[in-house]
C-alpha cells in the first residue's frame, strides 16, 4: 500500500482543486427541464465531475443527467464493487464566515458547501481510483463510482439508475460515518386533522418535519393569561404571552435537534399546546396532548413504543399549523429494524382515531439492514482498522443515508468518530488531514475488495 499512499500524498493538492471545481457549483436543487431533471446546477455539477473523471482516464456515462457512472474497467457492463456519492447539496442558509460555494482553506479545513456532504467524499472516492491504477495493482473485479444528484431530495436519481440496471453487490457510500454503517431505522411521516374551536385563532409551530421544534405560537380569544407558573414547568421550554387587543399571544421557545435524536432537543410545540389544553379546553388539543405529552419521545402514550438490539423507535410532533378553525399537525417517527411499518401504522390509528384525529402517511420508509457477518462487511471493518488503528465495529442510525433503499449496500464514511463537520450548517467543512485518509481508506477498500492483495 506503500505506492498506493504516496501517491494520494503526493496528488493532495490536486484533489483540493478538483473539490474546488465542484464547490462552486452551487449544485442545490431547482427548476427541471429536459436536460436538468433537477435544475441547472445538480447537472452542471454531475458534468463537471464526469468531466475529471474523463480526464482521469475513467470510462465514464451519464445518465440522463439523474446520475453518472464512471469505471475502472469499461468493457464491464455490472461492476462487483460500487462507491455511491452524491454531488447536490442542501441550501447554504445563513450564517457563513466565508463564502459558502467558494473553497475557502483555513487552519487546515477546507470550508465550503458539500465539502463533507458529499462533493468531499466524491473526490476522495475518485483519487482512490487513481491512486489504485496509478500502481499498476491488477484488479479482478471491477469498480464503479456512482454519482448522483438528488439525494438530498429524496434520492429519484438512484430510483431512475435501479430502473435501467443493477448495483453492484458490494455497495458502500461515504454518505455516514466511520467505521461502518450497516443499519438504518425505518421512517414515516404521518399528518394529523382536526376541527377546532372557534376560539383559537391560530397556531404555528415547526419548521421542518425531520427536525425537534424549536419555536411555537399561537393567538387564541382569552382574558388575561398569567403564564409565570410555566417557567420551570418544560425544562428547556419558555413560555411567554402578551395581549394582543381582546386576544392573547402565547409564544413558546426551545432547542431544535435532528429528529433522529429527539432526546437531545427540547419540544416547544408539544410545550405550547400542554399550555393551550390547559386554557381552551379544547378536545383535539387535548387529545393531541395526551397522545404527544411533552418530554415523550418514545411514541408510548400513541401505542407505538417499541425497540430491539439496534435501538428504540423515536417519535416526534413536529410541525403544527391552524387557521379558520382547521389543524394540521405533522409527526416524523423512526422505528427499529425489526419492524415493518404495518407494526406502527395500525397501532396509530387506532389512537389517532380514539382521539378524534384523521392521519395519513404521507411518507413510509421501511428499514434498511445489512447483515453485520457478512464478508463484504468484515472486509471493509478490517480496512478501516489497519488504516487508522481503531477498532472497526457496525453501528445502527435513526437517519438514512444513501444506500437506505438499496439491498445490501452500508455507509463507509466520510465522518471520522468525534468529528464535527458542520454537516447542512453554516461554514460546512472537511479537514484536509480527513480528506486524505478517507481516499488512502478507499484505495485500502478497492484493493481488499478487488484483487488477490491483501492488506
Amino acid at each position: 500500500m506503500n505506492k498506493i499512499f504516496s501517491y494520494l500524498d503526493s496528488h493532495f493538492e490536486d484533489m483540493v482543486k478538483d473539490l474546488e471545481r465542484l464547490i462552486k457549483i452551487p449544485s442545490v436543487m431547482g427548476d427541471p427541464s429536459p436536460d436538468a431533471p433537477f435544475g441547472e446546477h445538480p447537472a452542471a455539477a454531475l458534468n463537471e465531475m464526469l468531466g475529471i473523471c474523463r480526464e482521469s482516464g475513467l470510462s465514464v456515462r451519464n445518465i440522463d443527467n439523474y446520475m453518472g457512472t464512471a469505471d475502472m474497467f469499461p468493457a464491464e457492463e455490472t461492476p462487483e464493487l460500487g462507491i455511491l456519492c452524491h454531488l447536490d447539496v442542501v441550501p447554504a442558509g445563513n450564517g457563513w464566515s466565508v463564502p459558502p460555494f467558494s473553497l475557502t482553506r483555513k487552519d487546515g479545513k477546507l470550508i465550503g458547501r458539500g465539502a463533507i456532504d458529499d462533493k468531499g467524499p466524491a473526490v476522495a472516492a475518485l483519487y482512490a481510483v487513481r491512486a489504485v491504477k496509478d500502481a499498476g495493482i491488477t484488479l479482478n473485479k471491477n469498480v464503479r463510482l456512482i454519482f448522483g444528484t438528488n439525494e438530498e431530495n429524496g434520492s429519484a436519481d438512484l430510483a431512475r439508475y435501479r430502473r435501467k440496471e443493477a448495483l453492484p453487490q458490494m455497495l458502500f457510500t461515504p454518505d455516514g460515518s466511520y467505521p461502518l454503517i450497516n443499519a438504518e431505522k425505518g421512517m414515516l411521516r404521518i399528518s394529523y386533522t382536526a376541527k377546532l374551536s372557534p376560539d383559537i385563532i391560530s397556531v404555528n409551530g415547526g419548521a421542518a418535519i425531520n427536525a425537534v421544534p424549536e419555536f411555537a405560537e399561537a393567538v387564541i380569544n382569552a382574558g388575561s393569561v398569567d403564564t409565570s407558573h410555566y417557567k420551570d414547568r418544560f425544562d428547556g421550554v419558555t413560555i411567554v404571552s402578551e395581549a394582543e387587543g381582546d386576544k392573547i399571544k402565547l409564544t413558546a421557545r426551545g432547542k431544535s435537534a435532528h429528529a433522529s435524536t429527539p432526546e437531545s432537543g427540547k419540544n416547544a410545540v408539544t410545550a405550547l399546546l400542554t399550555v393551550l389544553s390547559e386554557i381552551s379546553g379544547d378536545p383535539v388539543i387535548s387529545a393531541l396532548v395526551k397522545m404527544f405529552p411533552y418530554g415523550e419521545t418514545d411514541g408510548a402514550s400513541a401505542g407505538i413504543k417499541c425497540s430491539d438490539q439496534l435501538g428504540a423507535l423515536t417519535s416526534v410532533l413536529s410541525v403544527i399549523s391552524a387557521e379558520n378553525g382547521v389543524l394540521e399537525a405533522k409527526q416524523d417517527i423512526r422505528f427499529p429494524v425489526t419492524k415493518t411499518s404495518s407494526d406502527i401504522l395500525d397501532k396509530l390509528k387506532n389512537a389517532a382515531e380514539a382521539a378524534g384525529l384523521k392521519m395519513n402517511a404521507d411518507m413510509i420508509s421501511e428499514p434498511h439492514h445489512a447483515a453485520e457477518d457478512s464478508e463484504f462487511i468484515r472486509d471493509l471493518l478490517e480496512v478501516y482498522e489497519n488504516v487508522t488503528g481503531e477498532k472497526g465495529h457496525c453501528i445502527a442510525i435513526g437517519g438514512g443515508t444513501y444506500v437506505h433503499e438499496t439491498d445490501t449496500g452500508v455507509a463507509f464514511g466520510a465522518e471520522f468518530p468525534g468529528e464535527e463537520n458542520n454537516m447542512h450548517g453554516a461554514d460546512e467543512f472537511i479537514t484536509e488531514e480527513s480528506l486524505l485518509k478517507n481516499a488512502k481508506i478507499f484505495a485500502a477498500a478497492i484493493v481488499r475488495l478487488c484483487s488477490d492483495e491483501k492488506l
